[in-house]
Parts: C-alpha cells; structure tokens; sequence
C-alpha cells in the first residue's frame, strides 16, 4: 500500500499553483520590460530636440554662451537589466518552491500511510486477543480432566463458549444475515432452487441453507437460500 502511494503524482493543485507561480514571474518581467522601454523612450525624445529645450529655457546668446560638451557632463543612464535573466531566476525560484513542496507533501503521505498500517495491525491485534480467548475456553472443554459424563452439562458449556464468540464478532461490527420468509433480494440473497410453498408467497424464501454476513452497511456473504415458487 505504501508504496503506491509513493508513486502518485502531484495532484491537479499542485500543477494548478506551479503554473501560476511562473505565469506571476514572467508577467513581472514583462511588466519591468515595459517600464524600461518607456524610460528609454522618454530619453531618447529629449535628446532628439535640443533645439526646443534651448528655446523654453534660455535665449540664443544664453546658448551660444554654453559649452558644447554640456551634453557630455550628464550622468550616463544605468544599464538596463537584462529581463530573461529576471525571467529565469524567478522560474528558478518557483521551481524550488514548487519540489520542496512536493518533498514535504511526499513525506506526509508516508507518515500517514504508515499510521493508517499501523492503526489496522493495532485493530486486528485487539480482535485476535479476543478470539484467543474463545480458543483457550474450547481447550479447556476438550482437556481430559474436563470431561463431563452429562452431556447436558457439556452441551450447556458448549453454548457458553458459542454466545462468547457470537458477542465478540458482534461487537467487532458482524451482522448475520438470516432472511427467513423474507422477500428475495438478489443483492443479499443467493437462489439455489426454487419450489413450491403453501404458506409462503412466491418470491419469498422458504428455506435458508446458508446465513449470509454483513460488516456495517457492506455485505461480506450472501445467505444461500431456496425461494418459493407459490402453490
């Protein structure tokens, strides 16, 4: 059981949640692309018209007077940052994320697969300690020191012994199915043969070979029955 639960895949949120993680990071790429070019634009039209910022800002002889390496004196713009490296290591970063959580989810699939084993083992121990019980109280009844010669008092003890099991699997959730002169449910019910019945109605059971058995609502054995065919 374990182990195929280590081979399952991630599940449709997982995906659904890494998909995202990397839409996000391209789309801030895009968006710090965008704002870049605008910036490169705005600059490049400024320095396209000198001519119209000499005119708003001072007189020709003013212009005149200026140094023609003024333009020189200007801080160089910072290099624009290269977008597909932000790209690559924001896809870098959500696809950590993404394994460490797929490590984490991986490991408490374990954990838990390992409980659920050992909450079944700790289940059954519990029912055969029980069971033992009734195997100690048969070997008693059997042992040559026991024996009585009344048989009614062996036959007494004997159903003693039987009522204590009965509890045990009644208890645990075991339900005996006896379908008596009940109406026949295949879902239930197994027909060996059907015959003829003056007191019970066709398509009922007249006759039960076999009880059947269910744990809570699931049935474990159909009853084996012979179902009337009418008069």
């Amino acid at each position: 059981m374990a182990e195929d639960l280590n081979e399952q895949e991630p599940t449709a949120e997982e995906k659904a949640k890494f998909e995202a993680d990397v839409l996000k990071a391209a789309e801030d790429a895009m968006n710090l692309d965008e704002r870049r070019e605008t910036r490169d634009e705005s600059v490049s039209g400024s320095e396209c018209h000198p001519e119209k910022q000499s005119d708003e800002g001072s007189s020709p002889d003013a212009a005149a007077e200026q140094p023609a390496d003024a333009a020189s004196e200007q801080p160089a713009e910072p290099a624009a940052e290269d977008p597909t490296a932000a790209l690559k290591a924001a896809l870098a970063e959500a696809n950590d994320r993404n394994l460490r959580l797929m490590a984490e989810f991986d490991n408490y699939r374990r954990r838990t697969a390992k409980e659920q084993l050992e909450l079944i083992e700790t289940a059954n121990g519990k029912l055969l300690e029980k069971l033992s019980e009734v195997q100690d109280n048969f070997e008693r009844a059997f042992a040559s020191e026991n024996k009585a010669q009344d048989l009614e008092a062996f036959e007494k003890g004997m159903q003693m012994i039987y009522n204590q099991f009965a509890k045990i699997l009644t208890d645990a959730g075991l339900e005996q199915i006896d379908p008596t002169g009940a109406e026949f449910d295949p879902n239930m019910h197994e027909a060996l043969m059907q015959q003829p019945s003056e007191t019970v109605p066709e398509g009922h059971v007249v006759t039960v070979f076999q009880k059947g058995y269910k744990l809570k609502n699931k049935i474990l054995k159909t009853a084996k029955v012979i179902v009337s065919s009418g008069k």
